[in-house]
This record gives structure tokens, C-alpha cells and sequence, in this order.
């Protein structure tokens, strides 16, 4: 895992340390990971499936864990949040 060093204004949520998997990380542009994890702590969930986001929104009030997924084809990715909100975790579905 590498750490990521990211600064982030408005957040429903507290991300914890952040975190990329060395492949994520060596496939994925960093603009886009930035905005994806903008887009995460602001609570759009990206291309989850309706259940997932509403999974996702009782999970804010009741601290389950948060999934979001972003990117296409090849440079899918997802994003986790642990229930703790101890750790974001930027990973390809494959490192999962």
C-alpha cells in the first residue's frame, strides 16, 4: 500500500489515512483519484448499483463500511472506506 497526501474541504464523512494499492496506483491517473475521492467523501457514490448506493447512505448513519466505484473499462476502480473510517482504500477490483 502507499499512502496518499490529499487535502479535502467539504467531506460528509472522515476518510482516515488514505490509501492506494501499488497497482491502482500504477494504472490510474492522479486527477482522476483526486476527484474520485472528492466525489466519495462528498457521497456520490459514483457507478454503484442502486442497492449499493442505498446500502451506502444507511452506512453513513450507522458506520458500515462505504464502496464507491468510478473509472471505465480498464481504469475501473473502487474506493472503500472501513467502518472505523480509520482508512480510504483506492484499489483495482482485482487487488480486492
Amino acid at each position: 500500500m502507499i499512502k496518499i497526501i490529499f487535502a479535502l474541504n467539504a467531506s460528509k464523512f472522515p476518510l482516515g489515512q488514505l490509501v492506494i494499492t501499488a497497482n491502482a496506483a500504477g494504472r490510474l491517473d492522479t486527477v482522476a483519484v483526486h476527484e474520485a475521492l472528492r466525489r466519495h467523501a462528498s457521497g456520490d457514490w459514483g457507478d454503484v448499483c442502486p442497492e449499493d448506493a442505498s446500502e451506502n447512505e444507511l452506512s453513513l448513519k450507522e458506520g458500515f463500511r462505504l464502496l464507491s466505484i468510478y473509472g471505465t473499462g480498464e481504469r475501473r476502480f473502487w474506493i472503500i472506506t472501513e467502518a472505523d473510517r480509520s482508512v480510504t482504500t483506492v484499489l483495482m477490483p482485482e487487488d480486492y
